[in-house]
């Protein structure tokens, strides 16, 4: 029996015992199994004790949030402990928490928590009465980080948290058939349709789809780009850091020489590492990316302003000037408050700089915080779970993540009361605007990128249909307010954009006849259906409130007889979350 001792952070005892094979011994060789390891920690000011037992790995554990360091190991034998499962599981049993993972010093810990992820809860768009409020403004929404967690979250066999759903994201993070804008300066094309709603016989969804132009290569702009990057402690991960880093290296093969990069970290302070360099030195930005490394705490707001003031000194008037956050978001030093970081994002985008956010991990993933940065910064919040996912947003849809062709983005529909009771906006609960938002210049909005494609929703109850909210006794008639040469109207699409470089917006309008009306479900358009049938699946997810019966077989349905074309494999992907969901726990783990 071999014991050795390592040092013990302030204020804990800890003991770790090792157990293994009766006929074998631990340091044997890489044939033997890896061993199981009990963690009993103790603050030395209570009596409460946690015991961990982990498979060849110490996980550095949060008690009481102080970190839990190892003290001591021996390799005597876990009185009934049961054996350890096959490589790769992970199973939890009382207050044991058993892994088995590849060897590893037991000095140096992966960073892990569970359950401490953060979202902002929002009630989902209720119906409204036509007649009371004809009118729905929202700003535009290309986000996708909600599709990425929702994926890591079920990869895990665990159902998100209902806030972590955002409808709009699940049913954008898929490219759409939509016939492109002839023109860069007049940058989109809107696509509507009206058919039968699959949750509740009798009412009917208005799909209004928009496309951006898309730059080609050839003639898009220069880019400034800032990588800005994480490297606290809470990003030791391989999840984190490491992904992190692959990420920006795909992102790094698709710029060129006229094209500019720096870099600049941040954990319990903030620095350059890198001043800016063209893109073609390729192997000197690797070079600064990959001795990076994860500890301490994370000022997240000094390197922002760091980030900033470096963009800002190296600043093209002709091209994309973009900070790109890489981030799980735990700020925790310096400025925290969401309220005062908005303020000064809002104050910086006015330099003409962009804020773009890529999230990493889970378990103290801070949504809430990087949605808010990335919404007022004139930028997309993506988040990036697996190689795949970087490629798709750092690769495939690299133009579009770095260039825009639209800012101050806006929708209104008008509503015609004459022919739609009520109606409700399916998702972009976060983007809601005020009406009179629509037509001043001065309010932010949602911008797009290079060739996006953005959908959305509205469920409407026709007149005389099966309504949401009882009629009022004394209410004025529907009939008495029709005008009869737009009764064929079910409503009228507005969209206001600003070209990147404009302070002054522009108008695209568009009304929503029966020319665009389909009988059946069955009979509207493919990319429609599947469209409906993502956000039938996020709305249950999010609890189903507005779905009437449907249930996750009826996705599966929707999804796989509209699936169409799916070079990239992406809609596959999705019918399998949504098997995925079926069997789902409801709440994360302790082990995970």
């Amino acid at each position: 029996m071999s014991r050795f001792h390592l040092m013990l952070t302030a204020g804990l005892s800890i003991s770790l015992v090792t157990a293994c094979s009766q006929s074998q011994d631990v340091a044997s060789s890489s044939a033997a199994p890896s061993p199981n390891i009990v963690v009993t920690a103790q603050r030395a000011e209570a009596d409460e004790a946690r015991d961990i037992v982990v498979t060849g790995r110490a996980r550095q554990e949060h008690l009481y949030d102080t970190p839990v360091a190892v003290t001591a190991i021996s390799s005597e034998r876990l009185p009934s402990a049961p054996p350890p499962p096959a490589a790769g599981k992970v199973v939890a049993t009382g207050n044991f928490v058993r892994a088995s993972a590849p060897r590893a010093d037991v000095t140096t810990p992966f960073y892990q928590d569970v359950g401490r992820d953060k979202f902002t809860v929002t009630e989902q768009n209720a119906f409204k009465v036509a007649l009371d409020e004809p009118v729905s403004t929202f700003s535009i929404d290309v986000d996708t980080a909600s599709y990425s967690f929702v994926r890591a979250s079920l990869s895990r066999n665990t159902l998100p948290q209902p806030a972590a759903v955002r409808t709009e994201e699940l049913v954008n993070y898929f490219p759409y058939d939509y016939a492109a804008p002839q023109s860069a300066e007049r940058p989109f094309s809107t696509n509507v349709a009206v058919f039968p709603s699959p949750w509740t016989q009798g009412r009917k969804l208005v799909r209004v789809g928009i496309k951006g132009f898309a730059i080609g290569r050839a003639t898009r702009p220069r880019a400034n780009l800032v990588f800005l990057v994480d490297t606290s402690g809470s990003m030791n991960d391989p999840a984190k850091l490491p992904l992190v880093k692959q990420s920006l290296a795909m992102l790094l093969e698709q710029l060129d020489g006229n094209d500019r990069v720096s870099i600049v970290t941040y954990a319990g302070s903030a620095g350059t590492a890198l001043e800016p360099t063209p893109a073609s030195e390729k192997g000197k930005i690797m070079a600064v990316l990959d001795q990076l490394g994860a500890g301490g705490s994370t000022a997240g707001a000094e390197g922002i302003r760091q980030a900033y003031a470096l963009a800002e000194r190296n600043l093209d008037p002709r091209g994309v000037n973009r900070v790109i956050l890489a981030t799980d978001g735990d700020f925790n030093v310096g400025i925290t408050d969401q309220n005062e970081l908005k303020g000064y994002i809002e104050r910086e985008r006015s330099k003409g700089i962009f804020l773009s956010v890529l999230g990493f991990g889970m378990g103290n993933y801070n949504d809430a915080l990087m949605q808010t940065l990335a919404q007022n910064g004139n930028g997309a919040a993506a988040y990036i779970d697996t190689l795949t996912e970087a490629r798709k947003t750092l690769v495939d849809e690299a133009t579009s993540t770095l260039f825009p062709i639209a800012k101050d983005v806006k929708i209104q529909v008008e509503f015609n009361p004459a022919t739609v009771a009520e109606y409700r906006l399916v998702g972009y609960e976060t983007r809601m605007l005020k009406r009179e938002d629509f037509d001043n210049d001065k309010v932010d909005a949602g911008d797009v990128g290079s060739g996006q494609a953005v959908t959305a929703i509205y469920e409407i109850v026709p007149v005389g249909g099966p309504r949401a909210i009882g009629g009022l006794r004394y209410a004025k008639p529907a009939a008495q307010i029709a005008d009869a040469g737009r009764a064929g109207e079910y409503g009228f699409v507005k969209i206001r954009y600003k070209l990147p470089k404009s302070g002054t917006s522009q108008l695209i309008s568009t009304p929503i006849n029966r020319g665009v009306e389909f009988a059946r479900f069955e009979d509207a358009p493919q990319d429609a259906r599947f469209a409906v049938g993502v956000a039938s699946f996020a709305e249950l997810l999010r609890g189903g409130k507005y779905n009437g019966p449907m249930t996750l077989d009826d996705v599966l349905r929707i999804v796989g007889n509209a699936r169409g074309r799916d070079e990239f494999g992406y809609r596959m992907e999705l019918v399998n979350l949504v098997r995925a969901a079926k069997t789902a726990g409801a709440m994360a783990r302790l082990d995970q």
